[in-house]
């Protein structure tokens, strides 16, 4: 595409990654953008299927400087962090878990899904804290899909994950102003984008939409030029997620699980995970060596 609709400042096609057994697909951070708001890293699991026996299986590893935010479509995860906490997440479900100064988790497919197989498709994002936040105490919230609120009028249906959209506000404990909702579109269906967020993108999940006569198909996304007002109507059936947020006050520096403003701090946590100074997951004994 040789010109961009107006609205939109650029389309990141995510890149493949093996993780093997099942495939993500990776849009942030992308060679051109390295956050929406505060979203710094986002992939989209599946869709995979797996034979009995198998499964997701994410041994212990650690974060320092974000959120993981892990939400579902289809299938479930057992996520078990070094706080204590063991809980099987499921589509509609949100888990968000603080990083903070230093978080250890693992995700993996449970013993009742792995005997008669099962499917998986999801996101999993990070979203970066401010930088007065980004030694905070680890924690973990999770937030059943009943307790998110939904918009439904029109041939669309809005589930706000985290942060605030259409005058509504989910409770996910957000530290900065953020933007995360699923969107349902029936063929036909028009929707308005919010422009109450600084930054602001599309996901395209499933189906086609147009957006100032140009068409996008899944695995696409769109950021869109702030305060530009724009509208999606919805060629077929389509399943959408909105992201964004306020702009943070700076770049972050991303390597491995780590995110932090301070390269020292990046540093620093690489010699903690190779030394054995993260706390344990309780249950686990497994984890994964830094790289290189």
């Amino acid at each position: 595409m040789s010109t961009l609709p107006t609205g939109l400042d650029q389309v990141i096609v995510p890149r493949a990654r093996d993780l093997g057994g099942f495939e993500v697909r990776r849009a942030l951070p992308a060679a051109s953008r390295q956050m929406v708001g505060p979203f710094i890293f986002f992939d989209q699991m599946g869709p995979a299927e797996f034979l009995t026996g198998a499964g997701v299986d994410v041994r212990p590893h650690p974060h320092i400087g974000l959120a993981t935010v892990t939400y579902l479509l289809e299938g479930a995860i057992v996520h078990r962090d070094s706080l204590g906490t063991e809980l099987e997440i499921r589509p509609g479900d949100v888990n968000w878990m603080t990083a903070g100064r230093g978080i250890v988790h693992s995700e993996r497919t449970g013993p009742a899904l792995r005997v008669a197989g099962s499917r998986l498709f999801g996101i999993q994002s990070w979203v970066a804290l401010p930088a007065e936040r980004e030694e905070a105490d680890p924690g973990f919230t999770h937030v059943g899909s009943a307790d998110l609120p939904v918009l439904s009028s029109e041939g669309k249906r809005v589930r706000v994950i985290a942060g605030r959209a259409y005058g509504v506000a989910a409770p996910t404990p957000t530290l900065s102003d953020t933007l995360y909702a699923d969107v349902a579109l029936d063929a036909g269906a028009i929707l308005p984008v919010d422009t109450d967020h600084e930054d602001r993108a599309i996901y395209v999940l499933e189906g086609e939409i147009e957006i100032a006569g140009d068409r996008f198909g899944a695995m696409q996304m769109l950021v869109l030029r702030p305060g530009d007002r724009l509208t999606v109507s919805a060629l077929s059936a389509a399943r959408l997620l909105l992201l964004g947020g306020a702009t943070l006050e700076g770049p972050r520096h991303i390597w491995w699980n780590f995110v932090s403003s301070r390269k020292e701090r990046i540093d620093q946590a690489k010699a903690d995970w190779l030394a054995g100074r993260f706390q344990a997951v309780p249950g686990e004994t497994e984890f994964i060596p830094l790289p290189g």
